[in-house]
């Protein structure tokens, strides 16, 4: 079970702050990663309390913009002295390298349990949160492209991040996300296919 009094600390003053990033990385997406991470923690000897932790903290950088938010959520761990009321200073290091391992594009591998924990539970490997997230991503950082200049850039960030060669990299066995990524490449290479999934959801999204 969490810690009562860290869960509180953490519903009051970390999650309510997601709900000022953008779209793909508001509380309904932090709220999947930590359920998705409790989930996978439970074929491991490790702390849920640490694991929550790095959970609830791994975009909290996005404060600072995208392209540093992982290194910006582990400055924010490190510089948090409430943390000191439950783990000891070992303990916050691990934590804060865990958030900074967890994003998809690093060029290395999470250097603890912990960092291939969330950022297995980071990877959601569901076609149609992938290309919503993107698009709402693009409407929202991207608003002078139209929807075809949207799509293509869609297109492409499909192919850099989830097709062959990507650089998606996946961490945890007991994980469902190597069937669902194979799925979703399946989409990526049929055009039709990943055109309708497209065209729905930018009508969802520009019509809300």
């Amino acid at each position: 079970m969490i810690n009562n009094e860290l869960r509180e600390y953490i519903e009051r003053e970390i999650l309510p702050r997601y709900d000022h990033f953008d779209t793909a990385h508001r509380r309904d997406h932090v709220d999947m990663v930590i359920s998705a991470a409790l989930h996978l923690a439970e074929h491991y000897d490790v702390d849920i309390d640490m694991v929550y932790t790095v959970a609830a903290y791994h975009d909290t950088g996005l404060v600072e913009g995208r392209e540093h938010h992982h290194s910006a959520s582990r400055r924010i761990i490190l510089s948090d002295s409430e943390l000191h009321r439950w783990f000891t200073s070992e303990q916050i290091a691990t934590i804060a390298d865990a958030a900074e391992d967890h994003r998809a594009s690093s060029k290395h591998e999470p250097r603890s349990i912990y960092g291939r924990i969330v950022a297995e539970a980071d990877r959601v490997i569901d076609p149609d949160t992938i290309i919503r997230r993107t698009i709402q991503f693009t409407l929202t950082h991207h608003p002078e492209l139209d929807k075809e200049e949207g799509y293509l850039r869609m297109v492409e960030h499909l192919h850099e991040k989830y097709d062959h060669g990507g650089y998606l990299k996946l961490w945890i066995e007991e994980s469902e996300n190597a069937k669902r990524l194979a799925a979703l490449r399946e989409i990526i290479a049929n055009k039709p296919q990943l055109r309708s999934i497209y065209d729905r959801i930018y009508h969802e999204e520009i019509t809300r």
